[in-house]
């Protein structure tokens, strides 16, 4: 009987932790099967999913943001395929100087599909001065725009090669 319960089971404390845990459900279920970003943008109701993606491009122009929160921004614009946020996330690109934000803006730019972005990432291939970045690019850049663009050559000696195949 719930009117027996101490006061720390109230019925307003029982039902505070029912929505707290169908939330968590509903979060993780929403986080294991995306949806597509025009189903999301259907879903979310366009008002809404303007207002995520201007506030993810506030986030992604603030200069004082940690990395992390910079590449969690990034990601959750690609997804949203974000359009809008293309020409702030090339700049991240060309411009930031930890290499795993450049990653995540090479992804989101194929993700997105934008011709400025996918040109962006190609250049990201053949000019950035980190391996790991112009690997990454070449991957998404073959994966998201137009497969068998770059083909990858392993080597033991040296990190893997990338050869411009069209």
């Amino acid at each position: 009987m719930i009117g027996h319960l101490p006061n720390t089971f109230s019925k307003e404390v029982i039902m505070k932790r029912s929505a707290l845990i169908l939330g968590v459900i509903a979060l993780t279920i929403m986080l294991i099967v995306p949806l597509p970003a025009n189903d999301l943008k259907k879903e979310l109701g366009e008002a809404r999913y303007n207002q995520a993606v201007e506030n993810l491009l506030v986030a992604l122009k603030e200069t004082n943001m940690n990395d992390g929160l910079r590449r969690s921004a990034i990601y959750q614009l690609g997804e949203l395929e974000a359009s809008d946020a293309v020409i702030p996330i090339m700049a991240v690109l060309r411009r930031c100087s930890d290499e795993k934000c450049r990653i995540a803006a090479a992804w989101a730019l194929c993700k997105i599909g934008d011709s400025r972005g996918a040109y962006a990432v190609k250049q990201a291939v053949r000019f950035d001065d980190n391996s790991k970045v112009q690997l990454h690019a070449a991957w998404y850049y073959n994966l998201y725009v137009s497969e068998g663009t770059f083909a990858f050559i392993p080597s033991e000696s040296a990190p893997t090669q990338i050869a411009e195949l069209r």
